[in-house]
């Protein structure tokens, strides 16, 4: 089960796409004070779909498909609004500067612009729940330790999630407990309709009879794990062993994916390289004005296969590291280097690496072979993020808020590490693409990663 499953993510889809068919027809009715004729539907239709297409493409960007925002019932009308301001920008400007879009008096693109989004909040707040969707299901969380603790607070605190956990089960404390009263009790009383529950806890198994029984109830069980994974968008490091990495990760080539990715990293980097080459006088302009430093800098990075790469970047403070000196940087950004790192402009150097296949834009960041080293040595299991291609943008660089930038921190690391595991395990084309827009809303919010 996915906390916002992939039927709710469709319905809100199709939801979102009825409701752009039905503005157009409500702005042509209000513009005309008639009924809109068919010839006159279709002639605005074949124009406003490519605008459609345009428009759920940037609610995607904006998360409005997405699990944590699905739910999220006062944050809806803002997301949309700052969906539709974006939609509308680009409505505006294709409009005004292409024949293709002369077509429809702009008058009734204003109007479609302002009825599509009325109707979209109306939508979401109102109709979707009455389908049937986003009412949250009563609840049992059977587990121990801190993980089960961490989802237990974060799902009752949060009315976004479909999952109520009204009784808890720690398996530590089992030892006198009466099952019946306690549990069976509980559940038929409170209407519970989902287990969310550690199997592979080894204490499972003395209560596992009982639970055996409840399936005949139409209760549904759901791995703990997976829950905590689709809420916190990361594997939990005490899941992981020797058994897990068996079960999930393997090194082996997926070859379709392999090669769409390729493809994209050559398109997209070459596209983009060219294009942002404009900008790189006036970038080189500023570093120098700023202290007069060099413009560049090239450095060692651990590739795939803990294979030596060399990335260069444009220069954003007052020294280079290179060697041992890394681990206790005493450096610090310039005023130019802030700017660049906020907006990311420093990494345009680096597609040159994407289009030669040292990295690719989507992966795990690439780490100095100092700091790898001694994470390695600190931090089990670190070495696995190496079995796939670095990446300049990834899973951990979006999801995780205060990963390290410079010099050793072991613990902001090893949470780190938590979801490159994510990123390692479920590493897909259409997840690469999530992580890609993501990353373009982040850059264009100038919010950095």
């Amino acid at each position: 089960m996915s906390i916002a499953s992939r039927k709710e993510a469709i319905v809100l889809f199709l939801g979102d796409i009825l409701v752009l068919v039905i503005s157009l027809w409500l702005a042509l009715f209000i513009r005309y004070a008639e009924v809109p004729s068919f010839v006159l539907y279709d002639q605005h239709l074949t124009v406003f779909a490519i605008l459609f297409v345009i428009w759920i493409l940037v609610f995607f960007i904006f998360g409005l498909y997405e699990k944590h925002t699905l739910l999220l019932k006062s944050r809806i009308p803002t997301m949309l609004l700052h969906a539709q301001i974006i939609n509308s920008t680009i409505a505006v400007f294709l409009f005004y500067f292409f024949p293709l879009f002369s077509i429809a008096p702009k008058i009734n693109l204003f109007l479609n612009l302002i009825i599509t989004l009325v109707l979209l909040v109306f939508w979401r707040l109102y109709i979707l729940p009455r389908l049937g969707f986003g009412r949250q299901q009563n609840s049992l969380l059977v587990g121990s330790g801190e993980d089960m603790q961490k989802l237990l607070k974060e799902v009752n605190n949060n009315s976004r999630y479909k999952l109520k956990f009204i009784s808890s089960l720690d398996l530590d404390k089992l030892d006198g407990i009466d099952f019946k009263k306690e549990v069976l009790d509980v559940i038929y009383s409170e209407n519970i309709t989902v287990i969310v529950i550690d199997l592979r806890n080894k204490k499972i198994q003395t209560i596992l009879p009982h639970f055996y029984n409840l399936i005949f109830s139409r209760i549904r069980f759901i791995d703990m794990y997976k829950v905590y994974e689709d809420i916190f968008d990361r594997v939990p490091l005490s899941l992981v062993n020797y058994n897990w990495f068996l079960e999930n990760i393997s090194s082996s080539t997926k070859t379709i994916y392999d090669i769409l990715k390729r493809l994209m990293d050559i398109f997209v980097s070459a596209v983009l390289g060219t294009v942002l080459l404009a900008l790189y006088p006036f970038i080189l302009l500023a570093i120098k004005l700023d202290d007069g430093g060099v413009l560049f800098f090239t450095q060692e990075r651990v590739g795939k296969s803990n294979k030596p790469i060399y990335i260069r970047k444009f220069r954003t403070m007052s020294g280079i590291d290179t060697g041992d000196e890394v681990l206790e940087s005493r450096q610090t950004v310039t005023r130019v280097g802030s700017f660049l790192r906020k907006t990311r402009l420093d990494e345009i150097p680096q597609l040159w690496n994407v289009f030669i296949g040292d990295i690719s834009l989507i992966g795990p960041r690439p780490e100095i072979p100092e700091l790898a080293k001694c994470y390695a040595q600190e931090i089990s299991y670190y070495n696995i993020r190496h079995l796939i291609k670095p990446g300049l943008s990834g899973w951990a660089q979006i999801y995780h808020e205060g990963h390290p930038h410079h010099g050793i921190d072991i613990a902001a690391t090893r949470e780190k590490l938590s979801y490159d595991f994510y990123y390692v395990k479920n590493r897909s084309f259409m997840l690469d693409v999530k992580i890609a827009f993501k990353t373009i809303k982040i850059v264009l919010s100038r919010g950095g990663v």
